[in-house]
């Protein structure tokens, strides 16, 4: 999708807080509300909005362990295994990687005991040959809101 100046400013409204109305996007890109809602549903139908939600931080929820796991698969499975973690609990991205490694999957938890669960889930895994565990010390920026 080719977006311009006006769909840029509507979507860095919608990203700061997907809660404002149509009436205060509209001020804060300076068009009508009716341009805030065609461009906005527009946006939504070519996949570039694919939803709204909240962001929640995982630490005030317990989950005080991310890890980043790196994955060597065999066989040329490589889709089949990146989309059975991917449908994991605590999977929170998979990443199909360049590199020495196969995929990179982003995972959080609440204690080293899920951790180690986990891992050893993933190594029973039919087409996992290995993984190496990178646990985080300390998350300097985790945001995913950008345009």
């Amino acid at each position: 999708m080719i977006m311009d100046e006006t769909d840029v400013k509507i979507l860095e409204a919608l990203v700061s807080n997907a809660r404002l109305s149509s009436r205060q996007i509209s001020k804060k890109a300076g068009v009508s509300i009716g341009t805030v809602l065609t461009r906005i549903r527009r946006m939504e139908q070519e996949g570039v909005v694919r939803g709204y939600s909240a962001i929640v931080d995982h630490e005030r929820l317990g989950y005080q362990l991310t890890a980043l796991i790196e994955i060597t698969v065999s066989k040329g499975r490589l889709l089949e295994m990146e989309n059975e973690i991917a449908r994991m609990p605590n999977v929170v991205s998979v990443y199909d990687v360049t590199g020495l490694t196969d995929a990179f999957v982003i995972a959080k938890f609440k204690s080293r005991e899920d951790l180690s669960a986990f891992a050893k889930r993933l190594l029973s895994l039919p087409y996992v040959e290995r993984s190496n565990t990178h646990v985080v010390l300390t998350t300097i920026k985790e945001d995913f809101r950008m345009v």
